[in-house]
């Protein structure tokens, strides 16, 4: 990190240290996977007390994910949700009891064109489409991993024709992590700054979302399907200034929606690249990192300014 990028993440530590009393911070926003529940998916008795100890404080408490909703419905009961739910990284948002209240799907023909790029990295591709999850390849890499994360199993197909409309994530899945952040920078490119003209004025625009959720997932969502739009979004519908939120995650889908929130937490075991991007870190998912960060970012700011 330059010299000047050291001291702006700085003064915006000392900025959010010196302005912020307890009652300041009105929602959390957290990340699932990594960031909530441990490496095995653990939703650990202190991070469920934590998010109890917000809710007694008044502090209100939501989670944003790359998972379908189906994929996040374990979690409702235990932590007592009642916020709208951010699936795949914001391309829709669910009530508690699973109803839509909005979405955002891929356009049709980016489809074909990514999940060629992602062929070109050597990436199988998955397709998640309403409330179903597609694959071409039952015992491709992590295949099996995320039937067990998301306690739902994958319709086997042969191809994905006929399934390009209407899909809320692409994801391409490999276990060669350079070739997941190559493929990443790769389709970020093929779809950034597309011409289009509406009567006279050409408008330039990013056609979708692409981002690491997991080192072997690139999530590939509408341009409008971020965790900073889930940040924005959630301010609206529940009036709460984007300065009073707090957003804590562990991947470079994170990012967004740390540039979007007051304060913002990485998780111990993220990359640097993460922990730069956030006002402060906390320790990894293994050691309660999620409880820690509420107990001194959030309820308790002050004891860790």
């Amino acid at each position: 990190m330059s010299v000047s990028a050291t001291h702006a993440t700085a003064n915006k530590e000392r900025e959010v240290s010196s302005t912020r009393t307890p009652a300041t911070i009105r929602l959390l926003l957290a990340d699932v996977d990594g960031t909530l529940v441990t490496h095995e998916k653990v939703l650990t008795q202190r991070a469920r007390a934590a998010v109890a100890k917000m809710r007694s404080a008044g502090i209100q408490f939501a989670i944003t994910s790359g998972r379908p909703p189906r994929g996040m419905e374990m979690l409702i009961a235990p932590l007592a949700l009642t916020t709208p739910i951010a699936a795949f990284n914001g391309g829709m948002f669910v009530k508690p009891d699973l109803s839509v209240i909005e979405q955002r799907v891929l356009q049709a023909d980016v489809i074909e064109p990514a999940m060629e790029t992602m062929r070109k990295h050597g990436l199988d591709s998955w397709i998640y489409r309403g409330t179903e999850w597609f694959v071409r390849d039952r015992h491709g890499p992590h295949v099996d991993r995320e039937e067990w994360t998301v306690k739902f199993s994958p319709t086997v197909v042969s191809n994905f024709e006929g399934l390009t409309n209407d899909v809320a994530k692409l994801v391409g899945v490999s276990d060669d992590l350079e070739a997941v952040h190559e493929c990443e920078t790769a389709v970020r490119e093929q779809f950034a700054a597309k011409v289009h003209t509406r009567q006279t004025n050409p408008q330039r625009e990013t056609l979708v979302s692409a981002a690491r959720s997991q080192p072997y997932y690139l999530d590939v969502t509408h341009p409008e399907a971020n965790k900073g739009y889930v940040v924005t979004r959630l301010s609206e519908m529940l009036r709460i200034p984007t300065q009073q939120i707090a957003t804590i995650g562990d991947m470079p889908n994170d990012m967004a929606m740390f540039e979007k929130s007051g304060i913002s937490i990485a998780m111990g075991q993220a990359a640097e690249e993460v922990r730069s991007a956030a006002t402060h870190t906390t320790s990894s998912s293994e050691e309660e990192g999620f409880a820690k960060a509420v107990e001194d970012y959030v309820l308790n700011p002050f004891d860790s300014a």
